[in-house]
């Protein structure tokens, strides 16, 4: 997985100083749920980080971002409270000026696990696995003056409980800004 990352940020980057770089920062919302899973309700929650990226020409570009995000799902018997770092790598599709269409992996590790029942008094926490990879599709645009808006779904291709059927499904409404 590392060798990928690193062989992928080699190509990325020498194309990209060619046309220039996108740094910036981003804030947003998540509207998160768990599919193939009854009785649960979306969780809401905050997404945060950095993104990285450039245009290899005028309609095709690369965005990667870190993210911290907070996902999961709501019901009644307990939490469901994930929250992950999480690395989009999205392809951009520049359709008009400024207007964007995303498609790429998303690849996630578990760093807060609140995942349990409360049944009576008794309290099982339900074990969940630490590596998510997801499917992203979104839309974006850019304003002038560095402004970033996007609006992605994040389709889960790994099972969150580790027993159990259950994938990611999120929502992320969020705002930016680059700083190049």
């Amino acid at each position: 997985m590392k060798n990928v990352l690193i062989v992928l940020t080699l190509i990325v980057s020498t194309s990209l100083f060619a046309q220039g770089v996108d740094f910036g920062i981003k804030a947003g919302v998540n509207f998160a749920n768990i599919t193939d899973a009854s009785g649960l309700d979306n969780r809401t929650g905050f997404v945060a980080g950095i993104f990285l990226g450039g245009k290899f020409n005028d309609n095709l570009g690369i965005q990667a971002d870190l993210l911290y995000s907070q996902q999961g799902a709501e019901f009644n018997a307990g939490d469901f409270n994930l929250d992950y770092v999480n690395v989009p790598i999205v392809l951009k599709y520049f359709v008009a000026q400024g207007l964007n269409i995303q498609l790429g992996p998303q690849f996630g590790v578990i760093i807060n696990d609140d995942a349990q029942t409360v049944i009576g008094e008794t309290i099982n926490d339900i074990a969940t696995n630490n590596f998510d990879i997801s499917g992203v599709v979104g839309l974006g645009y850019d304003l002038p003056m560095g402004i970033r808006l996007d609006g992605r779904y994040n389709f889960g291709l790994t099972d969150v409980p580790e027993s159990g059927k259950g994938k990611n499904s999120v929502i992320t409404l969020s705002v930016g800004y680059s700083f190049l």
